[in-house]
């Protein structure tokens, strides 16, 4: 589709994806508040499947606190799993037990406090989570912030503090053709603190962040941007060696088995981009190297990616949003990683063997 046709087929498409996410995802998104929804299912060693047999949507970096992981992911109030070893793991408590202040006022039609999509940091003495405030379909959105000494809940230094709204979209709003949810938090090597985040609209966009607060340099400090596609939402940003890789999503989310979810991956020798897949193709004009494609044997539609160093190896993380062995629920996913010889990310799938040709048809 021509990107000049974007603006009259935005409205119908968002229209649809609301309805699909309501009706089939919403549930999706309150499966966490669900007792039955918790009960664990059997994980197997990461050498041999990547689900971990927890139902997990949209997870955040996984982070290390004293001797535990941690991850977050969309739910009430920012809910998080901890673990000793990656492979078994016990639920831990929500960021917030009441919303924060700001919420009511920047994005009213939030309901029942569920936050998207959180990543989190540690800078300094400080676990920096950064997590997503919205409604379907709408761009009226906000990333807010909240800080603790500690992700240990035993420990008396244990305290969420709310920081605020990072980076806000409001819908109708002049410049705002972007989406202010789906945030990723990257430290280059120089130190310099960076957000990668967006959905749909105009695309994937990219600020800098300030290393003392968290939050933007400045209101109308540069605004970056890496990537678009008619579907595209969770991205993530790494470097390795020379290069820096920018993974997005593809599809559509929040429908179990039946969401389309893929994940794409391009690279630059400047945060700031251009990014470019394996056929030389930009980011910014639909280009995306098939990473994960939408069906992985049991595994349905891979999303919002992360990179892992544990164990003396490299993981990659994500969801999927059906594992067909879980009845179809999302799950959370550990993965080993690999760079070939071109410097492309690889990752490895024990839950299945490929078929000749896994690259779904291009969007």
């Amino acid at each position: 589709m021509n990107s000049n046709h974007w603006p009259l087929f935005k409205p119908r498409l968002l229209l649809l994806t609301a309805l699909l996410a309501f009706s089939a995802g919403a549930n999706g998104q309150s499966e966490s508040l669900r007792p039955d929804a918790q009960k664990s299912y059997s994980a197997l060693p990461l050498e041999q499947s990547a689900s971990r047999g927890i139902v997990t949507r949209d997870p955040s970096s996984i982070l290390m606190c004293k001797d535990e992981y941690w991850v977050f992911y969309t739910g009430r109030g920012v809910p998080s799993y901890h673990s000793k070893d990656l492979v078994n793991w016990e639920r831990g408590p929500a960021v917030f037990q009441t919303a924060p202040e700001w919420i009511s006022r920047t994005v009213p039609e939030n309901r029942r406090m569920s936050y998207w999509a959180p990543d989190v940091i540690k800078l300094g003495d400080r676990y920096f989570l950064y997590y997503s405030v919205s409604s379907f379909g709408k761009m009226t959105s906000a990333i807010g912030l909240a800080t603790n000494p500690t992700l240990d809940p035993s420990d008396p230094a244990y305290q969420w503090t709310d920081q605020g709204v990072v980076v806000q979209t409001q819908e109708g709003q002049a410049g705002d053709a972007y989406n202010a949810i789906d945030p990723a938090i990257f430290q280059d090597n120089d130190g310099s603190l960076w957000m990668v985040f967006g959905s749909y609209w105009t695309g994937i966009k990219l600020i800098q962040l300030d290393l003392q607060t968290g939050k933007r340099k400045a209101p109308e400090s540069t605004l970056s941007a890496l990537a678009f596609n008619e579907s595209i939402e969770a991205s993530y940003l790494c470097r390795h060696d020379d290069y820096y890789y920018l993974f997005v999503n593809w599809g559509s989310c929040c429908q179990g088995p039946k969401s389309t979810y893929n994940i794409r991956v391009g690279r630059s020798k400047i945060i700031t981009g251009p990014y470019f897949d394996k056929d030389g193709a930009d980011l910014l004009d639909r280009g995306g190297s098939t990473f994960l494609p939408m069906t992985n044997g049991p595994l349905i539609g891979p999303g919002h990616a992360g990179i892992l160093n544990a164990n003396g190896k490299t993981w990659f993380t994500s969801h999927f949003e059906g594992d067909l062995r879980m009845d179809g629920k999302a799950t959370l996913a550990i993965m080993p990683l690999r760079w070939n010889a071109d410097g492309w990310p690889e990752v490895t799938l024990n839950d299945f063997k490929p078929a000749t040709s896994a690259e779904p048809p291009a969007k």
